[in-house]
């Protein structure tokens, strides 16, 4: 039986979902776009989605777009509003610390003329808002930030950088959203943001699924053509299952998250208590502004990739940190960006709990964590000692 605590990563789909999902994969299958029986029912079901997303967020139905994931949501933000801002600047402003979803894309958008500024952040992964407010001028057309870090799980001072957004008129602020909506309440009238992005297997939804919250009046440069779906500002036949599976999901973590957050910090701290009580480990990320669930530390004289594979035989899921760069020989660029060492940034090991996580699965990588480190150390240091692996006496 295998203790997942990878739920940074993805989360298993909830039953309610799924059972929600079911006939519009058998039954219920009709193209949206069809005025058939089929594809009004089918149209009936993606219209009651985007309004219990909608709702969820605070938001109107218009301003939400499904797209194929959290990754997608992304790029339609931040190089639909590039290109529709075009005519009025080129700057876009990001942190060192943002998935590479938004790296990769604004680094995709050099190519083209514009200009890409990556702001540093503290020890803990927070942006200081004095930074931001530099950088931005009045050719400034986009910001796009992170609520929270998908690997530290370190929180931004959100209410401080958005002041300093709003105080240059005209600049679009993107908020990444995904990695926090399970556990932070969002709404899109206080949070005052144009854009903000949703990953629905982050919060025991399918895979597949996501969405962009779109302010009403917000230009937005479709990047795919093709039919006139989701309002002609994303193409192509909507996954009305994924939709209907995303709904249930984050409205259920929208009514459970004040019962299982507090339990969840709870368990966290038990794990943090007894790692940190090793010598050589440290946390990483903010002490205390940080995700419930998320557990990111540094294990020094240990080998990150080769320490998640020896907790994977023990029975323990983890990760090292983002799934979409597990395997790179490349140390995170969070942990660099947050200042440690490449050496270092390679030991690093991240623990994240979800709302399913139980206290006996917590006791048991209790024992076995702490175990399987001090194994690897002492592995280590015998092939530092013996590199050939002769152990020859003579």
């Amino acid at each position: 039986m295998t203790v997942y605590l990878d739920h940074a990563a993805t989360t298993p789909l909830r039953r309610e979902a799924l059972d929600a999902m079911l006939p519009l994969l058998t039954d219920n299958f009709g193209n949206p776009s069809s005025v058939h029986g089929p594809g009004r029912r089918a149209r009936t079901a993606l219209d009651e989605a985007r309004e219990r997303v909608a709702a969820g967020l605070k938001a109107e139905p218009r301003e939400i777009i499904f797209t194929a994931g959290g990754t997608e949501a992304i790029n339609l933000a931040i190089k639909g509003a590039a290109w529709a801002g075009k005519a009025r600047g080129h700057r876009l402003v990001t942190t060192a610390v943002e998935h590479h979803a938004v790296l990769y894309t604004l680094r995709h958008l050099e190519k083209f003329g514009f200009e890409v500024v990556v702001l540093p952040v503290d020890r803990y992964g927070r942006l200081d808002p004095e930074h931001l407010d530099a950088a931005l001028n009045d050719r400034t057309i986009l910001v796009s930030l992170m609520l929270a870090n998908n690997e530290v799980g370190t929180i931004q001072p959100l209410a401080e950088l958005i002041k300093r957004v709003r105080a240059h008129r005209g600049v679009l602020l993107h908020l990444d959203a995904i990695q926090a909506a399970p556990y932070v309440g969002l709404d899109t009238q206080q949070l005052d943001v144009d854009m903000l992005s949703l990953a629905a297997h982050k919060f025991e939804g399918p895979k597949g699924a996501g969405a962009l919250y779109l302010r009403h009046g917000t230009i937005l440069l479709p990047q795919t053509q093709g039919g006139s779906q989701e309002r002609f500002r994303r193409a192509g036949t909507e996954n009305v299952a994924g939709a209907v599976g995303m709904a249930v999901a984050y409205e259920l973590a929208n009514a459970e998250r004040n019962d299982f957050v507090p339990h969840l910090a709870a368990q966290r701290d038990r794990l943090k208590d007894a790692l940190l009580a090793l010598a050589g480990v440290e946390l990483t990320g903010h002490p205390r502004k940080r995700l419930p669930g998320h557990l990111s530390l540094i294990v020094r004289d240990t080998e990150g990739e080769s320490l998640v594979r020896a907790l994977d035989l023990a029975g323990i899921a983890a990760s090292t940190g983002a799934a979409c760069t597990t395997g790179s020989t490349e140390p995170s660029h969070v942990l660099t960006a947050l200042g440690y060492p490449e050496d270092e940034a390679r030991g690093s090991l991240r623990l994240s709990l979800g709302r399913t996580t139980t206290d006996e699965e917590i006791d048991t990588a209790l024992a076995v964590v702490p175990e399987i480190v001090e194994r690897q150390r002492a592995a280590a240091a015998a092939a530092v000692r013996d590199p050939l692996g002769a152990n020859v006496e003579a």
